[in-house]
């Protein structure tokens, strides 16, 4: 099973775009605090790069901004990108 839920801000507005097939897709980055600090007495932070799509994009961008603590239930997936000359 995959699935994630992640609480944390919101590090710039909410993007809003319109794909190919004129479905909403929204983009945003979160960012969350670890549990745990570190050697240094401070806790980490991930950056984690977000996309909602459809009726739920348009929504988050029409109500979530930059600094809110906003939190996000889904799945993880990676993507990869290569270039022409076929390095990643």
């Amino acid at each position: 099973m995959n699935k994630a839920i992640l609480i944390g801000r919101v590090t710039k507005d909410i993007e809003l775009k319109t794909n190919e097939s004129r479905k909403s897709v929204a983009t945003f980055t979160l960012a969350v605090k670890r549990d745990y600090k570190n050697a240094e007495g401070k806790y980490d932070t991930d950056f984690i790069n977000c996309v909602a799509y459809g009726q739920q994009a348009e929504t988050i961008s029409k109500f979530v901004h930059k600094g809110d603590r906003f939190g996000v239930n889904g799945k993880i997936s990676t993507r990869n990108y290569e270039k022409q000359d076929g390095s990643k």
